[in-house]
């Protein structure tokens, strides 16, 4: 199957497809069944083929090399589909070492570590109008993206299917569509697919790159699983780890008794902080091969989107590293030349072949020009998690509400940065583990207030510009913080607080995905206003979000994030009318109409006088203008709020 083409390609860093030689292939040869296995081991003495149908013998079938390029190739007649193999390989550092295939299709469940001879054609799409719906990635950032993180292995369990526990592929995407479609969640970003041996690495150390975990079921059952997604309306996303792998004897690390897809300078080649290797970025065999899992991932499995783990650390070469631990690039400086020109390489590919498909980059520094796109300069990435923002909000939000006022900056900083790149806000999994508490609990007062703090948060979450992710059981208030080996706590929901939270979280969801003025981001500022960001002593927020040049379906919204009401809260609008409460964190179904009064207040020529609890969000939608408007087109200085002495009007109802 290898010709010298592919090899060629493949030492170009070009060949693409490059899965469709490389690995186990069910292949015919003159009428007969059998199976092409082909792997890049370019230091070795000696390769073999060895697996349950020659008794791991690796006398029984030797590879033959091709060329200097490092391919070997061997053909092995007989029905050897679901047969485990691994290679062996006698190494240039004179061991022998038993490796399974970095291209399998595959893998055996663990703690079993060998390839599986996977057959992944055959599979019939139904998911046609969901296709011919996307579009390109980069206009996607004009469309509702609400983002429901998801760890398959612990969202649900049931015991009498498993020892684990484990819901399999299919029955995990029937229960997950239609709880996400309820909900309001447009995608799903999915931890842990790509094998990997270790649960509690969470996926994010990979062993088997081209092989859907086995914990879930086949191949095919998770093509079913994205194929039923997409039919019932929501995006698959999927998280992707090119930044380093594990050492495991079985895995990638020395492949072929020498560094291979790692970096030899040991000072680039691993990460002291997590014991893992480093993939080397100057091969251009190793570049396919990360290349190529991408577009494997979208082309064959009709993913949306790849969010990339661990950005930072491959940009850096002092990542994580002391003085001493890491050496310079030619310039003298820490930046790691050959992984931008990877991800550059790598988002101009996606662009070209895949133009739907999301690239998200989890990046927690400063670098510019994230989301740029690579001929202009940029990384090309469609999308960047704002962790600046995770930190200030948390920051904040967890606060004692005495201590809020020295810190409101936490909380308006954000808008300064909001549009310098296509952000997505997250809280993801990692803010819930190792002690950082669950969301509910990092939120201050009694147990009535937690749950009050913690819809206020997600209200000013989901009013701010990018789009937004939530980890799973964020949305009903889950009390614990979360752990790989367990279900996440359903039975909350029989008490009416967590219920509550939940049906909130709904409705701000279902508010976001049907109101353009809470996604249109890519406009800029254009669709954001503050209207009072300064009054610290009562912590207090009032903001407009609206489409472009347009009042249409424009919302305001006020946040108290104080125990203290405001009785009389007094806060400028941008022009007279009546204006609905559609939402408020403190009262279901609130209807309230309050109509504005002329009188100057936070820059504009109206106001309005509305009794805000405490802990409450509310949002309002704002009239349309029957005039120019006072305030239109501009955005407003702030100033100190009002004291609310003004008489109020009576609400109309």
């Amino acid at each position: 199957m290898i010709t010298q083409m592919d090899q060629y390609l493949f030492g170009q860093g070009t060949h693409y497809e490059i899965y469709h030689k490389l690995g186990a292939h069910l292949e015919e040869k003159n009428g007969t069944d059998g199976v092409n296995f082909a792997v890049w081991a370019p230091k070795a003495k000696a390769v073999s083929v060895v697996g349950e149908f020659n008794n791991w013998d690796p006398k029984a079938n030797p590879m033959k090399k091709l060329g200097d390029g490092g391919i070997w190739e061997l053909w092995i007649a007989g029905n050897l589909e679901g047969e485990l193999y691994k290679y062996w390989i006698d190494g240039a550092d004179g061991q022998e070492h038993y490796k399974a295939d970095p291209y399998a299709f595959g893998a055996e469940r663990r703690p079993g570590t060998a390839s599986v001879v996977t057959n992944i054609d055959g599979y019939h799409w139904k998911d046609s109008k969901w296709q011919a719906a996307q579009v390109k990635a980069r206009e996607n950032t004009g469309k509702p993206i609400s983002i429901y993180e998801v760890h398959i292995g612990s969202w649900k369990k049931d015991y009498s299917l498993n020892e684990d526990g484990f819901y399999d592929y299919r029955r995990a995407a029937a229960e997950l569509a239609d709880y996400v479609t309820d909900m309001g969640y447009t995608h799903v970003e999915l931890m842990g697919i790509a094998e990997h041996p270790f649960d509690g690495s969470w996926g994010y150390q990979v062993t088997g790159y081209y092989a859907p975990t086995s914990r879930y079921g086949s191949a095919k059952d998770f093509k079913y699983f994205v194929d039923y997604m997409h039919q019932k309306g929501i995006g698959v996303i999927l998280d992707w780890v090119p930044a380093h792998f594990p050492r495991d004897a079985f895995g990638l690390a020395m492949f072929d008794g020498s560094p291979v897809y790692e970096y030899a300078d040991t000072r680039k080649g691993e990460h002291p902080d997590w014991g893992t290797k480093v993939f080397d970025f100057e091969k251009n065999e190793v570049k396919n091969f990360l290349i190529g899992n991408a577009l494997y991932w979208i082309e064959e499995y009709h993913i949306d989107g790849l969010r990339v783990d661990a950005v930072a650390s491959m940009l850096y070469l002092d990542y994580g590293r002391k003085d001493g631990q890491w050496v310079a690039n030619k310039y003298g400086e820490n930046k790691n030349l050959e992984a931008i020109e990877f991800f550059r390489h790598l988002s101009s590919i996606l662009e070209r072949r895949t133009p739907n498909a999301m690239l998200i980059a989890e990046e927690s520094t400063a670098w510019p020009d994230v989301t740029r796109r690579a001929e202009d300069g940029g990384l090309g990435f469609t999308m960047k998690w704002n962790m600046g923002w995770m930190h200030d909000f948390l920051e904040y939000v967890k606060l004692d509400p005495l201590f809020k006022k020295n810190n409101h900056d936490k909380m308006t900083f954000g808008i300064t940065y909001a549009f310098s790149e296509n952000f997505i806000l997250v809280l993801s999994h990692d803010e819930v583990v190792h002690l950082k508490c669950s969301m509910i609990n990092k939120m201050p007062g009694y147990p009535s207030d937690k749950f009050k703090n913690l819809k206020t948060a997600y209200t000013f979450m989901m009013a701010h510009p990018g789009k937004k992710l939530l980890f799973m059981g964020q949305e009903f208030a889950q009390q614990h913080e979360w752990a790989e080996d367990m279900s996440l706590e359903w039975h909350l929901l029989q008490e009416p607080e967590y219920r509550d939270v939940q049906n909130y979280m709904k409705q701000l969801l279902h508010l976001y995905k049907k109101t353009p003025a809470m996604y249109l981001d890519n406009a800029g500022y254009d669709t954001f206003q503050w209207i009072n960001c300064s009054d610290a002593g009562r912590s207090t927020f009032s903001l407009i979000r609206k489409e472009p040049e347009s009042w249409k379906g424009a919302l305001l919204f006020l946040f108290n994030f104080t125990p203290m009401e405001w009785g009389d809260y007094a806060v400028g609008v941008p022009h007279a009318g009546n204006y609905k409460v559609l939402l408020s964190s403190v009262e279901e179904g609130a209807q309230t109409v309050y109509q504005s009064v002329q009188d100057e207040c936070d820059g504009y020529a109206d106001r309005l006088n509305i009794p805000l609890r405490p802990f409450e969000a509310m949002v309002l939608a704002i009239p349309m203008p029957k005039k120019p408007a006072s305030g239109t087109g501009r955005r407003p200085a702030a100033k100190k709020a009002d004291t609310g002495k003004k008489q109020r009007k009576t609400p109309q109802k």
